[in-house]
């Protein structure tokens, strides 16, 4: 029996019943990506003895009746900037290409615990700087549903991995959207948590005060099962939040009646393509069936998201990257005549295009002279956003609106002006800036068959609420989808 087409919780729940084994699914799994991976390139790393290994410990704990975890024997892979133990973690970059950290992210090691078996490492463009997963290293992933186009970033790879059926659940890390918007792009649920919720030991940075881990799947029902395992506090990390997780599987079926929906009206202008702008409207028409309550707003300051999300996450990647040396760890260039001469032909030829140009960005900004012209004001612009969304979450339980303009785009395309792809991230930068959850959902496909996605985004560790709200839509289309079949 086939058992690629199953959701995360369908086959765990078929290997905790004994209809299949751990093993039987890794191979169907290996056999998918021999077959999908010289199309799609979303794997970096694959790791086949060490996830057999895992499967027979799996498999073992079951035999014996002994708790496996509520992800047991499900095949799972990690985009490759979460450190794994002894297995390689490049960050898609020349820089790490052949490091290997000495420990495993917080959230890994919970999906372990879990049961998850993880397979691999996904492509992602180069330290996350990328909205394409075209800036990598290890070449371009393309999206699944058209081989010639991108299938976002720069989670990417997790994503086109999902879409393509050779994964069942993935880790993915979002600054400014690279969870969101190539869930959106490939047609799968990506969830970015509250900045806090889930821990980032191991997530090696891009901009510390916006990077957050989440898990991309299939379902809402997947992402809210993978959330459960990953979320909670860690003294690990400094910044981990303290807030009890609630069962976000139990809360699902809550329905939505009551809920108070807002559309923000300034992020559906022109720009928005009328596909993306029907879907989110059609998203709003579904939950005020379901017993929610509609009214369009108007977000303040997002005009300044864009400039201000840049100013930061560059600011940020600036100094994280200063580690990158030649001296520590990574890529060091073989000649050189002065510790000078290292570190510039190291960092010359370690980092690609991307990373350099935001470097220099964020050195420039962070530079005496201009850190209170750009850098500062930058910051106080943020706790402005962030204040408009404690507003508006004071009357309102989910907010509904666009993950893209746009379907994905061509191959190459982006990359001929790499500038002019920033503003796309209008939609999704503003959870980051605010530390807000939010999540991509399935909407369906434009006249192009590309997938769109529709963005849910509430309250601080709201996840629940965002999750019941995502889940009601998902369950009624896909009624709809049932109906109009038969």
């Amino acid at each position: 029996m086939n058992y690629l087409d199953c959701t995360a919780l369908e086959l765990a729940e078929k290997i905790r019943s004994g209809e299949c084994r751990v093993s039987e699914v890794l191979e169907q799994t290996f056999k998918r990506i021999e077959e999908t991976e010289p199309d799609y390139n979303c794997y970096i790393s694959l790791d086949r003895e060490g996830a057999f290994e895992a499967a027979g410990r799996v498999q073992k704990c079951m035999d014996e009746g002994r708790p496996a975890g509520p992800l047991a024997g499900v095949p799972f892979i990690i985009k490759d900037n979460i450190c794994q133990a002894g297995r390689l973690t490049t960050c898609g970059s020349k820089m790490l290409e052949h490091f290997k950290p000495v420990y495993s992210g917080e959230a890994v090691e919970r999906l372990e615990r879990a049961g998850a078996v993880i397979i691999g490492k996904a492509n992602m463009d180069e330290f996350a700087m990328g909205s394409t997963t075209e800036t990598s290293y290890f070449g371009v992933t393309r999206n699944p549903w058209n081989k010639e186009h991108v299938p976002g970033g720069s989670s990417g790879g997790c994503a086109a991995a999902l879409a393509a059926g050779s994964c069942f659940g993935a880790l993915g890390s979002d600054t400014g959207g690279s969870i969101r918007q190539p869930a959106a792009h490939c047609g799968v649920v990506g969830l970015k948590p509250t900045y806090g919720r889930v821990s980032r030991y191991g997530l090696i940075a891009h901009a510390s005060s916006m990077d957050q881990v989440g898990p991309m799947a299939r379902t809402v029902e997947d992402c809210a099962a993978i959330l459960q395992v990953i979320s909670g506090m860690d003294s690990k990390d400094s910044t981990s939040a303290k807030e009890a997780v609630p069962d976000y599987l139990q809360m699902l079926n809550g329905g939505v009646e009551g809920m108070r929906i807002g559309i923000p009206v300034n992020y559906l202008d022109e720009a928005v393509s009328g596909p993306i702008r029907d879907a989110v409207y059609e998203a709003a028409d579904i939950l005020r069936q379901l017993g929610a309550r509609v009214e369009e707003i108007t977000l303040r300051y997002t005009e300044y998201a864009i400039p201000a999300y840049y100013t930061i996450a560059s600011a940020e990647a600036s100094s994280n990257l200063e580690r990158y040396d030649g001296i520590k760890y990574g890529f060091r260039h073989p000649e050189f005549d002065s510790l000078d001469t290292l570190y510039k032909r190291t960092r010359s030829q370690g980092f690609g295009p991307e990373v350099k140009r935001r470097i220099m960005m964020g050195t420039f900004v962070l530079s005496e002279g201009y850190y209170e012209s750009y850098y500062l004001q930058a910051l106080k612009v943020r706790g402005l956003i962030r204040r408009a969304y404690e507003e508006a979450f004071a009357k309102l339980d989910v907010i509904v609106m666009p993950v893209t303009a746009t379907s994905a785009p061509k191959l190459g395309v982006s990359l001929r002006d790499p500038i002019r792809l920033y503003p796309s991230d209008l939609y999704t930068v503003s959870a980051n800036l605010a530390g807000l959850p939010a999540i991509s959902v399935p909407a369906g496909l434009d006249a192009k068959g590309m997938p769109i996605g529709v963005q849910m985004m509430g309250a601080a560790f709201r996840e629940d609420t965002i999750l019941r709200a995502a889940y009601a839509y998902e369950q009624e289309k896909k009624a709809c989808r049932k109906n109009s079949k038969q």
